[in-house]
């Protein structure tokens, strides 16, 4: 069974970018070359500070958008609690 994750990465500038991906260094490498998200082409390089991954895409895109309606303080605090 294939993995999928949802990651945070952390931009050059200190923000956050939270997506999911089913290869996880493949995207990560996507970013960091300029061919990942539009928001953090600008903002490289970016750093694997989170990530989980799940069975299926679904859970994952569904943990991905609860993620993104978090505050900071709360991403802070999950980074943190998955050391």
């Amino acid at each position: 069974m294939k993995k999928n994750y949802v990651y945070i990465v952390e931009c050059s500038d200190k923000t956050y970018y939270t997506g999911w991906t089913n290869n996880l260094e493949k995207r990560i490498n996507a970013h960091n070359s300029g061919n990942g998200a539009k928001y953090t082409r600008g903002r490289r390089p970016v750093k694997l500070i989170y990530f989980k991954n799940f069975n299926h895409k679904s859970e994952a895109m569904k943990r991905e958008y609860e993620i993104k309606q978090m505050s900071r303080k709360e991403k802070d605090k999950l980074i943190k609690s998955h050391g």
